[in-house]
């Protein structure tokens, strides 16, 4: 399985879309198979589903994201676990274990403006 993580420094990012990298890990029969992190390639609406879901991503993993990129990565069959918070290694762990679960969504309609790649500061 190949997961996409949400990636703010360390952790995991608070707003998928507008995060500043994602870590992908790969991870089989229980173990660790790879990790790397990859620039966000930007915010686009209906865009970051079709890349990860063509970099072979079953799964993404964030704090949040809107209902519209929920059902897209649906479509693109990649399942988007929210509500999730802590550091990448923490999680990592967790998907490793298969201990990892979803909560409630944190990206509320319009917070991830200033966020991230949106961040002016």
């Amino acid at each position: 399985m190949i997961i996409a993580i949400s990636t703010d420094s360390n952790f995991v990012s608070q707003h998928f879309g507008r995060c500043p990298s994602f870590t992908i890990v790969k991870i089989e029969d229980g173990n660790l198979v790879s990790k790397k992190t990859i620039d966000n390639p930007g915010h686009h609406p209906g865009y970051l589903p079709q890349f990860l879901h063509n970099m072979g991503v079953n799964c993404i993993v964030a704090g949040g994201m809107g209902h519209r990129a929920s059902g897209l990565f649906a479509e693109q069959g990649v399942e988007p676990i929210i509500g999730i918070s802590g550091s990448i290694d923490e999680v990592i762990d967790k998907l490793v274990k298969g201990t990892l679960k979803g909560g409630e969504n944190i990206c509320k309609p319009g917070l991830g403006k200033g966020y991230g790649l949106d961040k002016t500061e």
